[in-house]
């Protein structure tokens, strides 16, 4: 039996040979790989990591005006609370801030501020370092040293020429009790910090609610010459200031989500075993 198709005729969809994809022009993939890098950004500016600048002088030597700090936010996520020593921004408690110039900033600084790689100017934070949390007892008596349940604290960290307690008659000497739910922070340039000890007159004596707080800074990313982390000092480390037992329990929550996520793992791989010996 002759075949009907002759040799120009048409061929069956079988025999019909692949035709290659031609892969889209760079220009085209261009729009999609920054909407991605943009909601990626976003992404960990709210939920990871955020760049803060530094304001003022509160906080030196440790850090400087101008100086970039990336500030950790996913370890609150986990129920984790600010710990002594940690330096931690915070949003305004009740109008620490109040008379302070607001920035005003162009069109690329409020497009690097909503991706987070640049703070926002609507957002009146703060950056200090915890000295108490909650049922601490903090004192300062003369020119120091300070003491966090009667321990006294060795700071290597304050300014150069500065005490560690301030002698004036607006707050630099007290002794406080820190509340549960709350933290005392004192800035680093003991003489010239605006922090816990100058704002007892606002609703929460002083005291940070730890819903304020943004998140701990972890390292100091700008300028080059300046990068470093930002560790607790040692000093928070000495018997009789420990963390509570339920800090060290929250700060083991990483962990414990970890186990709970290889579980099933594990659990896959002996089925899987068993499977291959029978």
């Amino acid at each position: 039996m002759s075949d009907d198709r002759t040799e120009t005729g048409d061929q069956g969809p079988g025999d019909r040979p692949p035709q290659p994809k031609q892969p889209r022009s760079f220009w085209k993939e261009l729009p999609i790989l920054i909407g991605i890098a943009l909601v990626l950004a976003l992404l960990i500016k709210t939920f990871l990591v955020q760049a803060f600048s530094i304001p003022s002088d509160s906080m030196q030597n440790t850090l400087q005006q101008g100086d970039r700090v990336l500030v950790d936010k996913l370890t609150p996520w986990f129920g984790s609370e600010p710990e002594r020593g940690e330096v931690v921004v915070f949003h305004d408690p009740d109008n620490w801030l109040a008379g302070e110039p607001t920035p005003d900033p162009n069109a690329l600084q409020k497009v690097l501020s909503w991706i987070g790689l640049m703070p926002s100017a609507e957002e009146k934070d703060l950056i200090k370092r915890v000295v108490g949390v909650g049922g601490d007892t903090v004192e300062c008596k003369g020119t120091g040293p300070l003491t966090v349940n009667g321990m006294a604290l060795n700071e290597p960290y304050v300014y150069p020429g500065n005490t560690p307690c301030s002698q004036d008659d607006q707050g630099g000497q007290f002794k406080v009790e820190v509340p549960e739910g709350h933290i005392w922070v004192m800035g680093d340039h003991r003489q010239n910090s605006r922090d816990s000890r100058y704002n007892r007159a606002d609703k929460n004596d002083g005291m940070v609610p730890v819903d304020k707080v943004v998140g701990r800074a972890v390292v100091i990313a700008w300028p080059v010459n300046r990068w470093t982390n930002l560790p607790v000092p040692d000093t928070f480390d000495q018997p009789g200031l420990q963390a509570s037992a339920s800090s060290a329990a929250l700060s083991a929550a990483p962990q414990g989500l970890a186990l709970v996520g290889a579980v099933p793992l594990v659990l896959w791989r002996r089925r899987r075993i068993g499977a291959e010996e029978g």
